[in-house]
């Protein structure tokens, strides 16, 4: 299958729009589940307040910036668009060891296996929410020149619980997978229990979704989740973070955080307290 036979990448962002973006150009902007997002009014190109427009004019320049859901892919970055973000803590967990490998979704390719810090932050720095994607002949291709491995190059599937599979046959010993849904990050926990899970894109889980996952995960991030906050809040050995946190809910996901702090040169503060510990500025509103 080329690029030209189909061309479709279906994504959940900003706030949870749904986003389709057909043969290079949007198609289709839904509404948003939110109004108001501290993160995104961060992003490179800022979303004050979520509307339909505003998401379209950001995603647009994703597009041309690094050419998200286009042949144009940039697949290696080494910036950090958030200090805590999920990608950048599994770059660093790589990059000291902590990880050989990390399961990612990538638009145009679907789900990857990465083991170079700068890959993993090329691929998901600047990509939330994921829901399918259709292959690029091109960005697999740059995927594989700087050693990562495409699960599916023929569908380009997201399935996070093959790509944790792979990664293992692959030799990969400590292998960290970041999962959207529950049900499959249970999955994974149970055939794989030295995985290391990443709760990423929540916004919007029932309590339930959130109890499933927080029972399984090492690191969640919080979104514009109500139940994630106070569930993942509650049972978290450390939160980085206050606005959208981050929550390590294992001695695992809590080194990963405690050693980039470890080694970074930005002030930090540091105080034991009650979870989860929130900002008077959070996203509006909590879902």
């Amino acid at each position: 299958m080329t690029s030209q036979e189909k061309d479709e990448h279906i994504l959940e962002a900003i706030g949870r729009s749904r986003i389709i973006i057909r043969n290079g150009a949007i198609v289709e902007i839904g509404e948003s589940k939110i109004t108001e997002c501290p993160l995104a009014k961060r992003f490179a190109y800022p979303v004050p307040k979520i509307t339909q427009e505003a998401v379209k004019a950001n995603i647009e320049h994703r597009m041309k910036a690094f050419g998200m859901c286009t042949t144009r892919r940039d697949v290696i970055d080494t910036r950090e668009f958030v200090g805590f973000g999920a990608t950048e803590l599994l770059g660093f967990a790589s990059h000291v060891g902590l990880i050989d490998a990390a399961v990612l979704a990538c638009d145009g390719a679907g789900t990857v296996i990465a083991k170079k810090p700068a890959l993993i932050q090329g691929v998901g720095g600047r990509m939330s929410g994921l829901v399918s994607t259709s292959p690029i002949k091109e960005v697999i291709q740059r995927i594989e020149e700087n050693g990562g491995i495409v699960v599916d190059k023929i569908h380009a599937a997201l399935d996070q619980f093959s790509g944790v599979k792979r990664a293992y046959e692959e030799g990969f010993k400590k292998v960290a997978v970041t999962v959207a849904r529950p049900e499959v990050a249970v999955r994974i926990r149970k055939e794989y229990p030295d995985a290391i899970i990443f709760g990423v894109h929540v916004t919007g889980l029932t309590e339930d979704e959130a109890e499933s996952m927080v029972a399984v995960a090492d690191l969640m991030t919080a979104c514009a989740s109500k139940t994630v906050r106070q569930i993942a809040g509650k049972k978290a050995l450390l939160q980085a973070g206050v606005s959208v946190p981050i929550f390590a809910i294992t001695n695992l996901g809590k080194e990963i955080i405690i050693e980039k702090i470890r080694q970074t040169n930005e002030q930090v503060l540091i105080k034991p307290t009650q979870l989860p510990a929130l900002g008077e500025k959070q996203p509006d509103p909590l879902v």
